[in-house]
């Protein structure tokens, strides 16, 4: 794990802790686990994916494009770390991708032929309330997570159920397959205006999703809503990327 402060590790737990707010945003609170996770742990990429109203998991989040396409690798096929780790309510630690062909067959060639050599997957959970799954993938050889990395990780997976689960009963006492239907459909437009501003500024998409999420940021908005607009709004699109 990348050395951190203490004061720093205390930051993100609040970070992730406080979702009972105003305008929760659920794709972007997803999107800020992905990314302080991946800050904690070094040469590391970060997915997250989602149990739908069927109790099928659904990508929700990454913190790179090339590790979303992983994640939906994982789902297409059936097979993975964080497959395992939402049907067993239990981590994966320390999986070595180079051996790991006879465990996850599609799954391992794929992830090892785009550069990562070890995984890492951890539940999502409250007590037998298993939500989803979080990926960590690892691109140097023999750079594990040791007991103390495995704790925090856990940890944090551990506050963000909690956060999810409280902001469903709390804050309007939704069922949590309601809130997650509504984010899986606001994830398709997000993909889509993520596509439109990677071609109307000439950037990768990881770049066009940095300059959305900023822009809602900055301004206030719901990231959805931001998307919506530009991928209905010509006008809006250029008022955006112009940014």
């Amino acid at each position: 794990m990348t050395t951190i402060s203490a004061q720093r590790l205390a930051n993100i737990f609040v970070e992730v802790a406080d979702t009972l707010v105003d305008e929760f945003d659920l794709i972007d609170f997803l999107h800020m686990l992905t990314d302080r996770t991946a800050s904690l742990v070094g040469a590391s990429t970060v997915g997250l994916l989602l149990a739908d109203p069927h109790g099928q998991l659904q990508f929700m989040a990454a913190s790179d494009e090339n590790t979303k396409l992983l994640e939906l690798f994982q789902v297409q096929n059936h097979e993975g770390p964080c497959l395992d780790a939402y049907n067993t309510a239990q981590p994966v630690i320390n999986a070595d991708l180079r051996e790991a062909e006879a465990r996850w067959p599609r799954f391992a060639p794929r992830a090892t032929t785009a550069g990562f050599r070890a995984v890492h997957a951890f539940p999502l959970s409250l007590r037998k309330d298993v939500i989803g799954a979080l990926n960590v993938f690892g691109t140097e050889v023999g750079g594990g997570l040791d007991d103390g990395d495995v704790q925090i990780i856990q940890a944090l997976t551990d506050v963000a159920a909690i956060g999810l689960l409280q902001e469903r009963t709390i804050r309007r006492g939704e069922i949590l397959t309601e809130q997650l239907q509504g984010a899986l459909n606001s994830r398709v437009v997000i993909e889509q205006a993520k596509g439109a501003m990677a071609q109307a500024r000439g950037i990768s998409v990881d770049e066009a999703f940095t300059v959305i999420r900023g822009y809602a940021r900055r301004n206030n908005k719901r990231l959805s809503d931001v998307a919506h607009t530009i991928v209905t709004d010509p006008a809006g699109l250029a008022s955006i990327a112009a940014f």
